[in-house]
């Protein structure tokens, strides 16, 4: 690899792993398990840009990549267990930061696949098309995606942030940045 190609490299992970790990730790609701997932999504598109004479989308090839990482990690088998103590009641009236927090604690009930295409869609605000490409899945599959992980969020939302997710997404999205 030319040194003005690394050099380009080093700027991109500098200036896009933060938002890289923002993106994972909706995904994952963890942070730590984020930062694996980032750090795994990195040295995969080192290895890769290294390995090819060049990547013309470098952006769109981490976000991709990322998001296959993620899914892959979860269809390991020790990842599917998740032990609760006691299940805590849901609030009756939820505040804005409130709002993120159930928000975040929702996505963990939606299945991998649709949380991926939730994050690309409303955080990440890609198009069905973009998110789609991304994916290597059609758009059809991207709505259907789409409507049934927002199906899974309202329901585990409730009633009291279930109608402000109806209302305004893009309200969701500004809490959970």
């Amino acid at each position: 690899m030319r040194e003005s190609e690394d050099q380009e490299l080093r700027e991109f992970l500098s200036h896009r792993r933060n938002a890289l790990l923002r993106s994972a730790y909706l995904m994952c609701g963890d942070a730590h398990t984020a930062e694996d997932l980032v750090q795994s999504t990195l040295i995969k598109v080192v290895l890769a840009r290294r390995g090819r004479r060049s990547i013309d989308h470098l952006d769109a090839y981490a976000r991709r990549t990322l998001v296959h990482t993620f899914i892959s990690a979860r269809k390991r088998l020790w990842h599917r267990e998740s032990p609760h103590g006691e299940l805590p009641d849901s609030p009756e009236r939820v505040g804005d930061a409130d709002l993120g927090l159930a928000v975040r604690a929702a996505l963990q009930q939606v299945a991998p696949r649709q949380r991926a295409v939730l994050v690309l869609r409303f955080f990440e605000d890609q198009s069905v098309q973009a998110t789609a490409e991304l994916l290597g899945v059609s758009e059809g599959t991207v709505k259907s995606q789409t409507a049934r992980g927002l199906a899974v969020l309202r329901e585990a939302l409730g009633d009291a942030v279930g109608a402000v997710v109806d209302e305004d997404l893009t309200k969701v999205h500004e809490v959970i940045r």
